[in-house]
């Protein structure tokens, strides 16, 4: 396991080493980040000195730093992956993120594995056999409900395995992030970290007659997930990893949510102390912010808590996959080179840099960069004359009484530039008198404890008063270390004299004591032992979305009892049309014309049928069918001819091919 059942891990992104150590700052229990390759972020790799450094900062804190290596992989690659494994576990990680089960059959170093969300966990069952196959933390897919993750929970063993769910980021709309639309159309693969993000383009939607039912509109968007209200429910069904997504996201955006989901468990934390079942966070110390951390001051999409709580007709941004901001007003004024606002609170403030937005007469998402901001009256508050960057006569339908969004502050973004928290650990301190001198003894929060003596007179205090005093003074003086001082007990004969100087080296020197005490008391996560014998797998036959790219992966699911294994889509064995995606959105029931909304209303009594529709964005398109049983709608498309004649250098000079049909007895 990587967590006690009691608990709960903060698991925040990091694009880079910087990015992660602010992370941990802000109150991360865990960091996740790209190792040097494999990741399923291809632009978010990291070095390994870099990977190095925010794990020992981590580290300080009793804080994990996991690494992806989530992608699937060529024959050709395992031995990369396998050198790659053993080099970030001597850098000193603590865990593998994977979805290729071929590096299991691997020689990897003894570093916890973890199942990332590719590998597609939706029911017990499967849940439970990676599990059993050696996983200690898998991460739900995000569609789940809470009534389906407390079955996951029931059919795991919480002593074993941690529960880990997204509650915060971009929403990919296929589930568990397996979508091959991009390798169908470019050869690229979502599965190797290079997604051209499909999901966000405008799309014309018709009948299966070429009737036009939706022109332009983004169907395949959803909006951010946000479960910042679902939290309890979350824990009690038995989530204890809250994972924000963001490998690509900026600094101030990992410290402002990680901030807001910091404030959120610990206020969970606190308000559990005296029940029956305490939590605890899975790191040590607590941390002070400088601001107040507001999710809608990132970039987003609106907000959604996805189907935690059941199917909505609320979850998708449609409109346009650009973030909306907030409205802050109205267009008052039109002038050759300016613009005039009325804000709708006249304490709000406008800064030169700010990004402002609206919606055009086609709801098209406008962009009004400020170039300068001045009040239009000093004595009409909330009145701006703004100047844009770009001419006012070419900013699409901009209209006298338009509402105006702000989405970028940039007095935020300043703020959040500069040191925006402080994290420590508390600790208590001693002064003891020895025959030699002095002894200062540090005991953390955490139970750890180390000393430091000083040879030193014993020279009574001229002022006893003033001489305790000053004791306590400058023994409480932690400010350039990890720690905060709860208390500091004197156990003297008497007030002594003892010089700051050498009061400073016994601090300086408990503190390095103390550090590594905590650093020798870090215990590495321990890798689970698969079920011998191996435990099967919930199914006998895995078609091209089990992701299968090697031999490896292939033994692995033989090993457990599979009988048909089809290779993965980039093995370009799929020339027909496929399922390129499988969500749990539905445009049908977004547009309205689902069977069983219509049913009941008078005239209609479930007669619609709008199976299938299509999707056209240019030259390409693709079909809408609906399984309505699972409540699923698929995406379907082949491979584009140019992919399929492309040089197929993935696979070497000979393809990969697992069985197609069972094997005869």
């Amino acid at each position: 396991m990587s967590l006690l059942p009691h608990q709960l891990e903060l698991l925040s992104p990091a694009r880079d080493a910087d990015i992660g150590i602010a992370a941990i700052d802000h109150g991360a229990d865990a960091v996740y980040i790209g190792g040097p390759a494999f990741g399923a972020r291809a632009g978010a790799g990291n070095a390994l000195p870099d990977l190095e450094r925010l794990i020992a900062h981590a580290h300080r804190f009793h804080s994990r730093v996991f690494i992806t290596l989530n992608t699937i992989l060529r024959d050709d690659e395992l031995e990369d992956a396998r050198r790659m494994a053993w080099q970030v576990y001597g850098a000193g990680a603590d865990a593998l993120i994977v979805q290729d089960m071929g590096l299991l059959e691997l020689d990897l170093p003894p570093i916890q594995l973890h199942a990332s969300t590719q590998t597609d966990i939706r029911t017990p069952e499967k849940a439970r056999f990676l599990q059993d196959a050696g996983l200690s933390q898998i991460v739900l897919a995000r569609e789940l409900t809470l009534e389906q993750i407390a079955a996951v929970r029931a059919a795991t063993d919480a002593e074993r395995c941690t529960l880990e769910f997204f509650v915060h980021g971009a929403l990919c709309v296929a589930y568990s992030g397996q979508c091959y639309i991009t390798h169908a159309h470019t050869g690229r693969s979502a599965n190797r970290g290079d997604c051209n993000q499909a999901c966000r383009l405008p799309y014309q939607v018709t009948d299966d007659k070429g009737r036009f039912i939706a022109h332009d509109k983004h169907v395949l968007s959803m909006k951010d997930n946000n479960q910042s209200d679902n939290l309890r429910a979350l824990i009690d069904a038995g989530v204890r990893s809250f994972k924000i997504e963001g490998r690509y996201k900026d600094m101030g955006y990992v410290k402002n949510i990680t901030a807001h989901y910091r404030t959120l468990l610990d206020e969970i934390i606190e308000q559990r102390e005296c029940s029956a079942s305490p939590l605890a966070r899975a790191s040590s110390g607590s941390t002070r912010f400088f601001f107040t951390p507001d999710p809608d001051q990132n970039f987003n999409r609106e907000f959604t808590d996805y189907f935690v709580n059941g199917r909505k007709d609320d979850i998708g941004a449609f409109d346009t996959p650009k973030t909306p901001g907030r409205p802050i007003g109205w267009v008052t004024k039109l002038g050759a080179d300016f613009v005039e606002l009325e804000t709708t609170d006249p304490a709000t403030q406008l800064h030169n840099g700010d990004g402002l937005c609206y919606y055009d007469l086609q709801k098209e998402l406008v962009g009004l960069a400020i170039n300068r901001a001045e009040p239009a009256s000093p004595h009409k508050p909330g009145q701006w004359r703004i100047y844009p960057k770009d001419a006012v006569a070419g900013l699409k339908d901009l209209r006298k009484g338009l509402e105006i969004n702000r989405n970028r502050d940039m007095d935020w973004v300043r703020m959040l530039d500069k040191k925006s928290s402080e994290r420590r650990i508390g600790l208590w301190a001693q002064l003891a008198e020895i025959p030699s001198g002095f002894e200062l003894t540090l005991t953390d929060e955490d139970g750890y404890a180390a000393s430091a003596r000083a040879a030193q007179p014993h020279q009574p205090a001229s002022d006893p008063a003033r001489g305790e005093a000053a004791l306590q003074e400058h023994l409480a003086r932690f400010g350039g270390t990890i720690f905060s001082v709860h208390g500091i007990a004197l156990k003297l004969s008497q007030p002594w004299f003892v010089p700051a100087s050498v009061l400073n080296q016994l601090r300086r020197d408990a503190v390095a004591a103390l550090e590594a005490a905590r650093a020798a008391g870090l215990q590495r996560l321990p890798r689970a032992q698969p079920v011998e014998p191996p435990v099967p797998f919930p199914e006998d036959t895995l078609t091209y979305l089990a992701n299968v790219y090697n031999h490896k992966a292939h033994d692995f699911y033989k090993k457990h009892g599979v009988q048909v294994i089809a290779a993965a889509y980039e093995a370009k064995e799929e020339e027909g049309e496929v399922s390129l995606m499988i969500t749990k959105h539905c445009v049908r029931y977004s547009l309205s014309l689902c069977p069983k909304q219509a049913k009941g209303v008078i005239g209609v009594k479930g007669t619609i049928k709008a199976d299938p529709l299509h999707l056209i964005n240019g030259k390409e398109k693709l079909t809408l069918r609906f399984d309505c049983k699972p409540c699923e709608m698929h995406v379907v498309g082949k491979m584009k001819r140019s992919v399929l004649n492309q040089h197929l250098q993935d696979m070497q000079a000979q393809p990969l091919q697992f069985y197609r049909t069972r094997p005869q007895a």
